[in-house]
This record gives structure tokens, sequence and C-alpha cells, in this order.
């Protein structure tokens, strides 16, 4: 059975929608919270989800965890071991990657389309077109040399991209469901507040409107990339 490793970095942000899937096509989940377990043997892994987080990849002196999961990514990325970044995992790959991340000066927290790039729309992000997808970020990042620019928002101009067939950074989430996000609204409170505009009874009222059509477009985004790591056809 193949390995799938999904790294957390607080316990509310986890695979969600997507852990049924995965299991669907023959892996076998595991978690590691990057802050306190052993990343050593995550190098050989067939496939390494690296999940969202409050915190930014530069906050290396309060965070030091994040230069050893920082060069575990690279590691893979060089190797073209499959990564899937959502979030901070897309600034960690981009991070490890070469390219600037630094804070946006803004918030972008709540539902919205993207923009697919002409290769967007050839790529396994396809299926996102015209799908509000779930924004929660402050940090952006410059895309990295190398990579293949997915899509964007009026407000952030790199919210996706790839790397060959094996590195998939989004910027945006996927795997959110309504259910799931009643822990955000829990453990993001302060950030929520902080937030200019945002509310939590609007965030709840637009995950009932638009989460189930998310995952239903999360699995097959999911599906695509993964058909393309292994050279089968995706299910649609």
């Amino acid at each position: 059975m193949k390995r799938a490793v999904a790294l957390r970095h607080v316990a509310f942000e986890d695979l969600d929608a997507l852990a049924a899937p995965l299991a669907a096509r023959g892996y076998e989940l595991a978690y590691r919270d990057a802050a306190v377990d052993d990343l050593a043997d995550l190098a050989s892994a067939d496939l390494l989800v690296v999940l969202g987080g409050p915190i930014g990849v530069y906050e290396d002196e309060d965070y030091p965890f994040l230069g050893p999961e920082t060069a575990l990514i690279a590691r893979r990325l060089a190797e073209a071991r499959p990564v899937l970044g959502l979030c901070l995992g897309a600034q960690l790959m981009a991070k490890a990657l070469g390219a600037r991340v630094y804070a946006a000066g803004f918030k972008e927290i709540g539902w919205g389309a993207i923009d697919l790039t002409e290769a967007g729309r050839e790529s396994p992000i396809a299926a996102l077109d015209g799908v509000p997808v779930l924004h929660w970020h402050g940090d952006t990042f410059d895309l990295p040399p190398g990579a293949v620019h997915l899509a964007s928002t009026a407000r952030t101009r790199n919210q996706a991209f790839a790397v060959g067939r094996h590195g998939l950074a989004l910027q945006f989430h996927i795997e959110t469901t309504a259910k799931g996000l009643e822990r955000w609204y829990v453990g993001h409170t302060l950030e929520i507040a902080a937030a200019e505009g945002v509310r939590v009874a609007q965030l709840r009222a637009d995950a009932a409107r638009f989460a189930a059509g998310l995952t239903v477009a999360g699995r097959t985004v999911l599906e695509a990339w993964l058909a393309g790591l292994d050279g089968t056809r995706a299910e649609g």
C-alpha cells in the first residue's frame, strides 16, 4: 500500500475532505505534527501533503522546525517526489524553491473564485474554474524559478503553481468542509477578530453555500493530479 503523510501545523487544519479520496485511491494515511515530530523518514513517503497554519515561513527564529521542514520539501521536490502544499504548505514550497515569501499587508479570508491562467486551465486545477474556494492567508510569495503559474485573484497574483507533475502548490484551501470549518472558527478566533470585515456568521453562511461544491471540485483536482503521478486516468 502506498503511504501518504500529511504534515500538520495545527490540529484542526487537517485533510478533511481529501482523506476519503486518498484512501479510496489506495493510500495509507498518517499525520505528523511538524513542530514536534521527527520528519527524517518522510523523504521517502509516496506522497507528502503539507497543510496550513497561522505562522509565517520566515518566522524560523520563533519556530525552528521550519528549517528542517523546508529542507525536507526542497529535497522531495529536487528528487521529483510528490508534494501537495495547501496555504502555508504552498508558501513552504515556494521558500523551498528559492522564492521570497512575505506579508501581503492584508488578510484574504473568505470564499471566492480564482482566475485560472492558460496553464491552469490545462492543469489538474481546471475543475476549480468558477468554483469558490476558501482563502485564508495574510502572506504571499513570488513565483519560484521554473514553476508554472496556475491561478490568481484580484488581490493575490500567485495563488497556485506547479513544479513538473510532482509538485502542486495552492495558496487557497480545497480540503475544507462546512463541518470541519467549525473548528477553524474557534481555533482562529483572534485572527478573525483582527481581520477587517470578516465575521464568523458570514463565513459560516458562505460555507453552507459553497463547501459542498468545493468538495466535489477538490476531489476532482486531487484525482487529476494523482493520475498525472501514476499515469492512470482520473475518475471523473
